[in-house]
């Protein structure tokens, strides 16, 4: 059974223009931007999740700041039309407030993917996994997630899920697929 936390949102499955995930909040997470900003906001469970791998991070000496979090799809409209390298409105995961793109001071806050090279997004891509969390978009992956490589993007799907997908190296959009056969199949 697909979940919300499981939720694939891309483009042959966006949100509606109206859907705004509830429970958000922002519980003080470093970020990059001044306290009110929206982008400060994620789903609950999201922002306790994260919490706990930031602070897990700094304990072991590794600086994560979060860069953006919520978007709503009239924010992601706005950028849309700034960018071609930006999903358009309804396919953002950052609209479900499930989603994060992190970052740190060795490439000055940027979203590059020199983070995945860096001491912090090598820690992030072996730890996320064990708060929930997967690289939404690896490397390698570009044609089944149909995004270039994102290490800087990382995706709530649930500790349990995080580990399996890790384990076997699948993506969401593969998760998804064998979800959707499997859930066929006993109809």
């Amino acid at each position: 059974m697909i979940t919300d936390y499981t939720r694939l949102i891309n483009k042959e499955y966006p949100l509606p223009p109206d859907y705004v995930p509830p429970d958000l909040i922002d519980i003080g997470l470093p970020f990059d931007c001044a306290p009110g900003n929206p982008k400060r906001l994620l789903e609950k469970r999201t922002a306790y999740a994260a919490r706990e791998l930031i602070c897990r991070g700094q304990h072991e000496g590794i600086s994560l700041c979060c860069v953006s979090g919520y978007r709503s799809y009239d924010r992601q409209k706005e950028l849309f039309r700034g960018s071609s390298y930006v999903a358009a409105p309804g396919t953002s995961e950052h609209q479900s407030g499930l989603a994060i793109d992190l970052s740190s001071p060795s490439v000055q806050m940027k979203l590059t993917e020199k983070f995945g090279d860096t001491p912090e997004g090598r820690w992030l891509a072996s730890h996320a996994p064990f708060y929930g969390f997967i690289l939404r978009y690896p490397f390698g992956k570009e044609d089944i997630t149909r995004y270039p490589y994102e290490p800087w993007h990382i995706r709530f799907v649930t500790r349990t899920l995080a580990i399996y997908l890790t384990k076997t190296g699948m993506t969401l959009d593969e998760y998804y697929t064998i979800q959707k056969k499997d859930c066929a199949m006993t109809v």
